[in-house]
Order: C-alpha cells, then structure tokens, then sequence
C-alpha cells in the first residue's frame, strides 16, 4: 500500500511537471490575442444628421448592429463594438494595420440603387436576398447579386422595360457599373462589375450583405496600435505572469512545506487546464483577461491556504494526520465554496453587463475559479492522500507544523 501510494504520488508529480514545462508557453501562445497585445486600429464613428435621415437612439443600435455584421464577415478576432454616449461607436479591430481600410469598409452608408436612364430608382438593397464576391472565366473579379422573389420581379420588369438601353448601379450616389440591357433577365440575378481586386469585390459584397446603415457616420478618431507596443504589453503581461506563479509556489513551500509543495503540483496542473480551456473555446486574450488569470490564481492558492490552516489545526489538537487531513477538507469546503460562489456571480454578473475586455476579463476569472475548485478540492486532496499513505514524511514540520504543538506519532 505504501508503495503503491508512493508510485502514484510520483508519477503525478512528474507529469504535471513536465506537461507544465512543455505546454504552459505553446498553449499560453496559441490563444488568439486582442487589440492591446497584437496591435491594430482603433476607430471612433460619429453619427451626423442629415436631410434624409436625423440621428436617434434606434438609428444608432441599428448602426452598431450593422457594424457588428460587418466587422464578423471581416473575421476578425475579439473584436470590441460599444456605443460612447447618444452618438458615437468605439471599433476596436485586433489585427488590422490598415485603419483607411477599415474605415471604409465600416463607416459607408452602402446604400444600393438599380436606376434607369431617367433617373429613377427601381431597385434598392433592401431588395437584395445576397452578395458574393467571384472571379470569372477571364478573369475578372465581379460581385454577384441575388434578389429577394419581390426584387426579382422588380429587376425582371426593369430589364424588360429597358433593353437596349443602360442601368445604372450606384453604391452611396456614386456609379459603380452601368450596363446595356441586350434582354430581359428573369432569374433574379445580376453581377457588379469593375472591382480591381477580389479583396475590393469582398468588401464591397459585405457592405451589401450587411444592408445600409440608417444614418450617416464619420470618423472623428483613428488610432493604431502597433506590434511594438502590443509585442511589450506582452512581455509585461509575461513576466507579472512569472512573478506571480513564482512568488505563491515560494510562499506555499516557505510556510506549508510538504503540504505546499502539493499545492504548487495542482497550480500547475490549473494553470495547464485553464490555458487549455481557452483554447478550446476559441477565446480572445487581453490584458484584463490576463489580469483575471493572475487573480484567479491568487484565489486558487487561497483555497489551499484555508484548507491547510484548518488542517494543522487538527493536528495540534492531537489528531492523526490522516484525521486532521479529512476533517482540514471538509471544514474548509463550505469557506471555499461561499467564496468562490459570490465570485462566480460577479463574473457572470460583468460578462452579461460589461463590454469588450471587462467581458473577457470576466470569463477568466469565472473559469479560473470553476477550475481552481476541482484542483483545490480534488487534485490536492488525492495527492495528500497518497502522500500521507506512503509514510514517507515523521516530521511533523514538513507539515508545516512546529513540533513542540504536535508529537511525531500524530504523523504515523
């Protein structure tokens, strides 16, 4: 029995390690990165009254809707949309060095108009059912259009009524196309020519795609952020992350010893769990992300503090150690599960509430307290277990517990 507790004690430890050695910065890594760590353009949008259309609190929730579309086609990660005040709309674009690009691409009203020679508007985006971008046979890259049942009628009877004649294609007034009609087209499909790249054709079928926006917008701020600035956010996120880990592993060994050392085995393997978690989810690191995962670490120590003080205090009560280690657990448990639990409620609370990075800031510290309770609770207490079978420890300070307080039989 006491090998078999020794064996597996040992092979626990030298797992973890050296999955935390190998694994912790790969997977620390892999995580996708927000704006404040791998640079790219922040963008503040102004709604403006216009004769056709005044600025109001539905025209603006219409316009981050529209933005938010937008921006999802661009696949962008963790990008962060917000309203600023009555009129304005934060856009934050992980990534992207080319704010004029993206301004463009964000802030065109994008309205669509299918006119015939006398000017008049037949047709509109409202009409439209799709938009994709393609290359043709020659070569050419060109956006092709599918109406709605009612815009295909629309556009049949406007092709009938013009052939031999132009109809004119306008995005935002200007002329994108304007092609002779040779026949009617029935099938409900057209085609926008003239774009020189498939990247304009892209972004032209996504502000079709995303429909117009109600009011017009202008940007009033434009700022990048880049790699440098994003490359040092990581180096000190990097070593605050370092410090942190460092200064709890020393601290548990300094004052609990053997029981410390255990309690710096779960950390890794919380940290290793909570890293893979996020990347399963496909989740965005920022800084106040970061900022979480270096709390939530402080909290899964915490648990393990309050855990050993009720443990040696059975032991100096006189109970043996394998006593003192179940009763340690289980006075401990309803501490650290209220604890835990009023900080799983404020992280839901700001995920459901908050915006951008206080979101993400949320669900690594509701994650990491989740995780820190299985490795706190379970991993811990199973390698005390197989620690305490193999009596391999008589010393009751390499419990952390002075030996004038506790006999040497406590630890038999």
């Amino acid at each position: 029995m006491k090998r078999e507790s020794f064996f597996k004690l040992a092979v626990a430890i030298v797992a973890v390690i050296g999955l935390f050695v190998y694994f912790v910065k790969p997977l620390a890594f892999s995580i996708r990165q927000g704006l404040d760590l791998q640079g790219g353009t922040h963008v503040v949008l102004e709604g403006v009254d216009t004769p056709q259309a005044k600025v109001n609190d539905d025209a603006m929730n219409r316009v981050v809707k529209i933005i938010e579309n937008r921006v999802n086609a661009m696949g962008l990660t963790e990008p962060v949309i917000q309203r600023e005040g009555q009129r304005r709309i934060i856009v934050e674009l992980p990534g992207v060095k080319d704010p004029n690009k993206a301004i463009e691409v964000l802030g065109k009203t994008a309205m669509l108009e299918f006119r015939d020679e006398d000017g008049k508007t037949v047709l509109n985006g409202s009409d439209l059912k799709d938009a994709r971008e393609e290359t043709d046979q020659q070569g050419q890259n060109l956006v092709s259009l599918e109406f709605s049942p009612d815009g295909a009628k629309k556009f049949a009877d406007l092709t009938e009524e013009n052939v031999g004649r132009t109809i004119s294609i306008l995005l935002d007034g200007k002329v994108l196309t304007a092609p002779r009609v040779n026949e009617p087209i029935t099938g409900g499909k057209a085609v926008i020519t003239g774009n020189r790249s498939l990247e304009d054709a892209h972004n032209l079928a996504l502000l079709l795609r995303s429909g117009a926006l109600p009011v017009k917008v202008k940007s009033i701020e434009t700022r990048t952020v880049g790699p440098t600035l994003g490359q040092d956010s990581k180096d000190k996120s990097e070593f605050a992350f370092t410090i942190g880990i460092g200064a709890v592993v020393l601290f548990m060994l300094l004052f609990y010893r053997a029981p410390g050392l255990i309690a710096d085995i779960s950390l890794m393997a919380y940290v290793l769990l909570l890293l893979f978690v996020l990347k399963m989810l496909d989740a965005t690191l920022t800084l106040p992300g970061i900022a979480g995962i270096i709390l939530s670490i402080g909290m899964a120590v915490d648990a393990n503090v309050l855990i050993f003080e009720h443990f040696k205090e059975e032991m100096r009560s006189g109970k043996t150690v394998r006593w003192a280690m179940d009763s340690g657990f289980k006075r401990a448990f309803v501490t650290i599960f209220d604890s835990n639990l009023t900080t799983i409620i404020a992280s839901v609370v700001l995920f459901f509430f908050g915006t951008g990075p206080i979101r993400g800031f949320a669900i690594t510290l509701g994650l990491g307290v989740i995780l820190s309770m299985f490795t706190a609770v379970t991993m811990t207490k199973y390698l005390l277990k197989w620690l305490i079978a193999s009596n391999i420890i008589h010393n009751p300070r390499l419990f952390g517990v002075s030996s004038a307080s506790v006999s040497e039989k406590a630890v038999k």
